[in-house]
């Protein structure tokens, strides 16, 4: 049970870390976060709270080791698939995917175990995620 404790917690802090990258904690992401973690139970965990209530500021950096530290060597399609759709639920929160945000479900989908067969799950995730991106790509312009 311990380590199904250590992963939820690994995955909330690698959602807080998330909400970082582009520099500061929308308020959407803020309100997610904060259900998502009351939701888990770890909102008073003395190892989630600080960074819940923005009491530092997560590099990208250290995202992306949590990110590594989640899914380990080998990660399995399960870990691989329960990341994915909670990165993008964080993401989609304040509907304006960031530059890092992009780069990191990059790197994201090229981690994936088991590349060659994809499932219909994470590619329907995918594409929501690319259609996203597009709309504020082309914001942008």
């Amino acid at each position: 049970m311990l380590n199904q404790e250590n992963n939820v917690k690994q995955l909330v802090k690698i959602l807080i870390g998330v909400a970082w990258l582009d520099g500061k904690i929308q308020p959407e992401e803020r309100t997610y976060l904060n259900r998502v973690a009351q939701e888990k139970g770890v909102a008073q965990d003395p190892e989630i709270y600080p960074l819940l209530q923005e009491l530092r500021q997560v590099e990208t950096a250290e995202c992306y080791q949590w990110v590594q530290d989640y899914l380990g060597n080998s990660p399995t399609t399960a870990d691989y698939q329960k990341l994915l759709e909670s990165i993008s639920g964080i993401i989609y929160s304040d509907s304006d995917v960031d530059t890092e945000e992009a780069k990191l479900l990059t790197q994201l989908q090229s981690l994936e175990p088991g590349n060659n067969a994809p499932q219909p799950a994470h590619n329907a995730v995918i594409k929501e995620i690319q259609k996203l991106y597009r709309r504020w790509v082309e914001g942008q312009k």
